[in-house]
């Protein structure tokens, strides 16, 4: 079985949630880790395991940022991570896919399915093997323990239920010892 990482420099790991309900506001996770193994050439029969610490989310907001790792939200001293290890690929056309897995946030496991877009696999400049995903799924936060929210004098929400997640990800392919000792 083919084992493959993350490449974080050409990779976002993103999520979306309305703000006042009149825009929406984008944060990344900066620190996270893929792996995945497959051997089929589509990725069809792709086991992927995905960790993300909580501790770096980024919304550009400092202030915005100690919420989110708070108790309020994610309370990262207790839950540092986000997890989601997949349960089943299912191809939907030439290259795309519905990637459906076990999603972890703080200590709520429930089922969701990502859908994806396969871009791909080439070369790179220096003989790597690198492979080209974008996902997007959606999420109620409140489902995994989320649960605050403030109301505005006029009645407003201020974040929304609804939290849209966009995955940008290009993967490695990681050579193992005896690859190695082959092409040596």
């Amino acid at each position: 079985m083919a084992t493959w990482t993350v490449d974080t420099l050409h990779s976002d790991v993103q999520f979306k949630v309305k703000h006042l309900m009149i825009n929406t506001v984008t944060g990344e996770f900066t620190s996270y880790r893929v792996d995945v193994e497959s051997d089929a050439a589509d990725f069809s029969d792709a086991k992927i395991r995905f960790e993300a610490d909580v501790n770096s989310i980024s919304t550009k907001n400092e202030m915005r940022d100690g919420h989110l790792k708070s108790d309020d939200f994610f309370n990262a001293e207790k839950y540092p991570t986000v997890t989601f290890v997949s349960t089943a690929f299912t191809k939907t056309g030439d290259d795309t896919f519905d990637l459906t897995g076990d999603f972890t946030i703080r200590d709520v496991t429930k089922r969701i399915t990502l859908r994806g877009e396969f871009g791909g696999t080439i070369l790179d400049f220096y003989g790597n093997m690198k492979a080209g995903f974008e996902l997007s799924g959606k999420i109620d936060r409140k489902e995994f323990g989320l649960h605050w929210n403030g109301v505005t004098e006029a009645g407003g929400i201020v974040v929304s239920d609804e939290v849209r997640l966009l995955l940008n990800v290009q993967l490695l392919k990681v050579a193992t010892a005896e690859q190695a000792v082959a092409t040596a």
